[in-house]
């Protein structure tokens, strides 16, 4: 489950990384709204926990650079992608904890 995690915000991070090298060079529409896409993900959790406003706020004011707030991002994107496989992990262990259990009583408690 860890491992799954840390693979998929390496991945995450690791295509957000090559679309802003990209904008960098060339400045297409689609490389702007990949851009935008990748960032509604930590953008949306530090809105639900008030956060966004806050950094938004600092950035304008020129207290926070861009790499601060993409470090920001990138920070919020593991932990956000952490926990889903938390919760989904912790969801799969309940199925496969109850299909066992089930199966143990349809074999009359012996043991499979």
């Amino acid at each position: 489950m860890w491992g799954n995690a840390f693979l998929l915000s390496l991945i995450y991070l690791l295509v957000g990384l090559l679309v802003e090298l990209a904008m960098q060079r060339w400045d297409r529409r689609f490389l702007r709204n990949l851009s935008l896409s990748l960032d509604s993900l930590p953008a949306r959790a530090l809105e639900m926990v008030g956060a966004l406003e806050p950094l938004r706020t600092a950035f304008f004011n020129g207290h926070i650079s861009e790499s601060g707030v993409r470090v920001i991002f990138g920070l919020t994107t593991v932990a956000v992608i952490f926990l889903l496989a938390l919760v989904v992990g912790i969801f799969m262990s309940g199925v496969r904890l109850f299909m066992v259990r089930r199966a143990l009583r349809r074999a009359g408690g012996r043991r499979l």
